[in-house]
């Protein structure tokens, strides 16, 4: 019996002229490759090739730039608004996890529907009647799945101002504010 073993986390190092060489395969690549290895769940790091400081977060966010600025953007201007105001915010490590969360739990709904799509068509091409008898079936279930993604959403942003209101007495609590009774001293 013989067991596959997934190979070692691909290396990517990144030279001074901005170039990406791929240590697997002995060659240079480009953003598209690596787009390439995201889309195939492939794992990769980024190096520097002098620092050895990691830049795999750097070449992420340089693909999701290129993406954004290509055909149609994920992310409106508003959204991207918001986001940048988290940053220095007391909430910034709360709310990077909230989407990480959501972002963890639209891909499991999706990996879901896709699953079961892959089911009902049985090898068969997926004509525009079949999408349709799939959908008029598949509906309730989706409203059920989209349902459970909005109170899981629902969930974690109750969770996140329960987090801060207990943040917030446990820092200003000392002060005598009206309507709040002070925390209990020890004097023995």
């Amino acid at each position: 019996m013989s067991s596959v073993k997934k190979s070692a986390e691909r290396l990517i190092k990144k030279y001074p002229n901005r170039r990406l060489y791929d240590t697997q395969t002995s060659s240079y690549i480009t953003l598209s490759d690596v787009k390439q290895l995201v889309l195939d769940a492939d794992d990769f790091t980024v190096v520097d090739a002098k620092s050895s400081e990691d830049l795999t977060r750097a070449i992420l966010l340089q693909i999701i730039l290129e993406e954004e600025a290509n055909g149609v953007p994920m992310f409106s201007s508003s959204v991207l608004s918001q986001i940048i105001r988290y940053y220095g915010h007391a909430m910034q490590g709360m709310m990077g996890s909230y989407l990480e969360k959501n972002v963890q739990a639209f891909t499991d709904i999706q990996h879901k529907f896709t699953s079961n799509a892959a089911g009902a068509i049985e090898g068969k091409p997926f004509s525009p009647e079949m999408w349709t008898q799939f959908m008029n079936v598949q509906g309730p279930m989706m409203q059920g799945m989209m349902n459970n993604y909005i109170d899981q959403s629902k969930n974690l942003f109750i969770q996140m101002q329960e987090q801060m209101q207990s943040q917030s007495k446990a820092m200003f609590g000392v002060f005598p504010f009206p309507g709040m009774t002070p925390p209990p001293t020890d004097k023995k």
